[in-house]
């Protein structure tokens, strides 16, 4: 195997395989514009579709800070085991979406989609995913949301075309 075909295979380990296979995924509607001044911040994840790198995590965060550039720096930070595990990356805005597209670095040259798909008008909760619809984070400002909102935001996130069945509760109570 030469020095190509394993520079390939690394690119689709870490690419999720995107760019060798279709992208032609059904139309996943984003908000209609995100305030990232408002968006920056603390957000606190209550239910996903996991990232791999997610399995066994608890009381996961995610924190966005605006820089002078336009960029946003993203620190996702949960607890496995009892050790703290934190990536930390840049978000880039993507041209003409209004705020609700990004685009995540957290290892150079690989991006990876993060459309916000709902966001309460005060910026309580978000809702992020995917087009492919195999990832989806449910965030709120506070480690917990009622049960109401909860299942409206389910109930939204299926009509989009994601399998609520295989989303897990995260778990928040963290000493």
């Amino acid at each position: 195997m030469n020095i190509y075909s394993v520079a390939i295979i690394v690119m689709m380990i870490f690419s999720g395989c995107a760019m060798f296979f279709s992208n032609d995924y059904a139309p996943l509607e984003t908000v209609s514009n995100v305030d990232v001044n408002r968006y920056a911040g603390k957000w606190f994840e209550v239910a996903s579709l996991p990232f791999s790198r997610q399995e066994g995590c608890r009381c996961t965060t995610a924190e966005y800070q605006l820089r002078e550039d336009g960029v946003l720096t993203v620190t996702n930070t949960c607890k496995k085991e009892d050790e703290i595990a934190q990536a930390i990356g840049k978000a880039f805005v993507v041209e003409g979406s209004n705020n609700a597209k990004l685009k995540v670095q957290f290892f150079w040259p690989f991006k990876g989609d993060y459309w916000v798909i709902e966001l309460a008008d005060d910026y309580s909760y978000a809702v992020v995913g995917v087009p492919s619809r195999k990832y989806c984070w449910i965030l709120s400002r506070t480690k917990s949301m009622s049960n109401d909102v909860y299942a409206m935001l389910m109930e939204r996130v299926k009509a989009k075309g994601f399998d609520v069945t295989k989303f897990n509760r995260t778990v928040q109570e963290c000493e």
